[in-house]
């Protein structure tokens, strides 16, 4: 997603330097050109100076009479002159609010906020027979280089670029009288008569500070998320001061007390357990990051920066790559899935000798993905656009969220990357992959459970398929994922040009559940030749193509594209297995207790409502910003920590009220799952499991040795009723943080 939103922003960058030398960054300065853009530098003094004697036909378009719209603008207009003559501070606010030429044009700055609040605070009763208010309407003008200019070539490739100043005026004004009125005074004021298609102001653009009443729906998200609060609230507080003895807490309180789950999320295990694979929670978690790093890069890129120009520099850097191909990032997600997947429920299999409840899977699936997914819908489209306010907010967002209007059942039903032309939380692509290839799972585990060696290779001959098909799609299609303006976009959120790293995971879990309890020796040569090649796979992933991406000199056939594009999907997967393979096997060395830190743990749980509900943290963080930034790597980290840092918090908030809740609950209604586990539970040892559920600690069945049959096991005791209580509640974390479901 970062990767198409990237070369979108700046395929422009590309195409003037495609065609022209790097001096165009430092063109010769038209004297000229230069002079008629400064005239800009007071663009509201001479605005007002120029329609001091304003007369009704100033406000109306060409070609038409004044309608009341225009009567009423040209009413309140008048009365904005007369308090400009009087010395009135509200009228002096509206022009001292207005943007102008911006400082260090030459250096990329194209757009100047101007001052947002003091024009919203315009609050003013106005004279007449009708008592009436003026507000301050706040918009932002679009100034195009190229026509104002006109035909000289002074300025070099900023040309191609508009200038965006913020303007001040009535709110009774609308768009079309804004830009009627702007268009004359860029006539008489530089001798340039802009053609009647071109749009200076657009109603989108504009803003006043009256806001929109709450509708049916808006109110229903706030009044339920407040129950559900509200419900949490008591039932800590009930937990809290009333029940001493926690073992003796009723099920319904401890499944909504904030103090219970907080006590689940951040309990952390120290112990070893060679049931549990501890560097995935490394893995998991540093995706994660990377993932929300990507999209906080396209924040600040997107941003109103004073140093445009310099991203031209940032493309061509090494460093680029590793935002640009944050694809992989997404890939690790799926390689997790996968592998959890056939590696937990394989050994459910073993023990039900080969049954498997496939109804009751997805339903356990879909009941554990779809509260967050619902919840987060509401918020984004819902929510949102009230909780913050400013000149970028609610018309700049990463995603339209608007499209959930229409599109959202199809969010529900986890197939809106093939159902939907415009996905409603566009990151939920991610979901809808994932789920696809939940459904189609059961086939594959029955094949390896039944073929054990050769059912591996029908997976294996499987996942060459799906390279293949995408391989040919990009060849027959000319589809580039380097410039998605040709078409590559169509391939990045169909399921099946993105199978391959989930079942490169599958095959992996598999390898692991048959080899279970081995122990594997290699040599220093062996274990460094792992190494080598693991970390090869991975920065080859990541820079292969840097000397082909964007802002590059030299070009790249869509054949060879195709190949490593492809190619690669396979690659990185298997990069990953050899360091979880080292981690497990005592290889892993810095990386193993960089991976397999217990810290990760409560973060690895929160993880899926990390990414649901940080894009509401940039966007709005994003939004709200009133003056111009600067883009830099260093002022993106520095923004990624703060918008990560309440990412979190915000993902805690919905793990207690929305998460957690909806995981105890669940259990308590899938009965029949709840008395086959307690039929089938071997003793159970506390631990951090990488599937670890949301609602409670994680809890691992203790596997039986691969050479003993289980029917010379000795009867376990039965466990206790917190024990039976805690092992209800384990559950897959949504495949989106690559947890699967372990049906017993």
């Amino acid at each position: 997603m970062a990767r198409i939103v990237i070369v979108l922003l700046f395929c422009g960058l590309a195409a003037v330097r495609a065609g022209s030398s790097d001096l165009e960054l430092n063109p010769k300065i038209d004297i000229e050109d230069y002079q008629r853009l400064a005239k800009l530098r007071h663009l509201s003094e001479e605005f007002f100076q120029f329609y001091n004697n304003l007369t009704v036909t100033d406000v109306t378009p060409e070609g038409r009479l004044p309608s009341a719209q225009d009567l009423l603008c040209y009413a309140e207009l008048a009365q904005l002159t007369q308090a400009l003559t009087s010395g009135s501070t509200w009228s002096y606010k509206m022009i001292d609010s207005w943007g102008s030429l911006p400082a260090g044009i030459l250096m990329g700055h194209f757009k100047d906020l101007g001052h947002y609040d003091e024009c919203m605070s315009i609050e003013q009763t106005s004279i007449g027979t009708t008592s009436s208010t003026i507000l301050g309407k706040y918009c932002l003008a679009n100034l195009p280089l190229t026509d104002l200019l006109g035909g000289s070539g002074g300025l070099g490739m900023m040309r191609m670029f508009n200038i965006q100043t913020a303007v001040c005026f009535p709110s009774a004004c609308a768009a079309t009288n804004m830009d009627t009125m702007l268009k004359r005074l860029f006539k008489q004021f530089l001798g340039v008569e802009l053609s009647d298609n071109s749009q200076l102001v657009n109603q989108n653009s504009c803003k006043v500070a009256e806001k929109d009443s709450f509708d049916g729906l808006t109110i229903f998200t706030i009044v339920f998320l407040s129950v559900v609060a509200g419900i949490v609230g008591l039932s800590t507080l009930y937990d809290y001061f009333l029940c001493q003895d926690q073992t003796k807490v009723p099920v319904l309180i401890k499944i909504f007390s904030a103090r219970a789950n907080s006590k689940a999320l951040f309990q952390v295990s120290t112990k070893k357990n060679p049931n549990v694979i501890s560097s995935l929670n490394g893995i998991r978690c540093m995706s994660l990051i990377w993932v929300c790093y990507g999209h906080d890069y396209i924040m600040g890129i997107t941003s109103p920066n004073i140093n445009y120009l310099d991203v031209y520099s940032w493309i061509k850097s090494p460093y680029m790559e590793f935002i640009y191909q944050g694809v992989f990032a997404v890939d690790s997600f799926f390689y997790l899935s996968g592998l959890l997947v056939a590696m937990i429920t394989l050994r459910t299999m073993e023990r039900s000798k080969g049954k498997l409840n496939v109804p009751l899977m997805y339903l356990h699936r879909y009941l554990r993905l779809t509260p967050i997914v619902a919840v987060a819908i509401l918020v984004y489209y819902k929510l949102l656009p009230y909780l913050g306010d400013g000149p970028l907010y609610g018309n700049w967002n990463f995603d339209s969220y608007d499209s959930c209007k229409d599109n959202w059942y199809w969010t529900l039903l986890y197939i809106q990357n093939y159902a939907a032309d415009q996905e409603c939380l566009a990151h939920t692509w991610y979901l809808a992959i994932d789920m696809q290839l939940y459904i189609i799972s059961p086939i594959l585990l029955f094949i390896v459970y039944k073929w054990g060696k050769k059912g591996a290779a029908v997976v294996f001959t499987f996942t060459m398929l799906m390279v293949a098909c995408l391989f040919t799609i990009m060849v027959t299609k000319n589809y580039s994922v380097l410039n998605p303006l040709g078409g590559g976009g169509d391939i990045s959120h169909t399921t099946h040009t993105r199978t391959s790293p989930w079942l490169v995971g599958f095959l992996f879990g598999y390898f692991l559940h048959a080899t279970r309890g081995k122990t594997f020796k290699l040599n220093r040569i062996v274990a460094w030749l792992g190494w080598l090649f693991g970390l090869a796979c991975l920065f080859v992933c990541i820079f292969a193509m840097y000397p082909y991406g964007t802002g590059k000199s030299k070009t790249i056939p869509i054949l060879n594209e195709a190949f490593f594009v492809a190619f690669s999907r396979v690659a990185w997967p298997v990069g990953l297995s050899w360091v979880v393979f080292a981690c497990m096997q005592g290889y892993g060395g810095l990386a193993n207790a960089f991976l397999s830190s217990p810290l990760w743990q409560p973060l690895s749980k929160l993880s899926f409502c990390v990414y649901m509900f940080h894009l509401i943290i940039q966007n709005l963080n994003a939004g709200r910003t009133r003056v111009n930034t600067r883009f830099s790597d260093y002022d993106v980290m520095l923004r990624f920590w703060q918008d990560f840092g309440f990412s979190v918090l915000l993902a805690y908030l919905m793990y207690i009220v929305i998460e957690a809740p909806c995981t105890g609950l669940e259990t308590l209604l899938l009965p029949n799952r709840r008395a086959a586990a307690k039929a089938k539970l071997l003793p159970i040892v506390p631990t951090t499991e990488n599937n670890a559920p949301p609602s409670a600690p994680a809890l691992e069945t203790k596997a039986l040795p691969s050479d003993v049959p289980e029917t010379n096991v000795p009867a376990p005791e039965l466990p206790s009723k917190t024990e039976l209580e805690q092992q209800e509640q384990k559950s897959d974390q949504p495949e989106t943080i690559n947890n699967v479901v372990e049906n017993k």
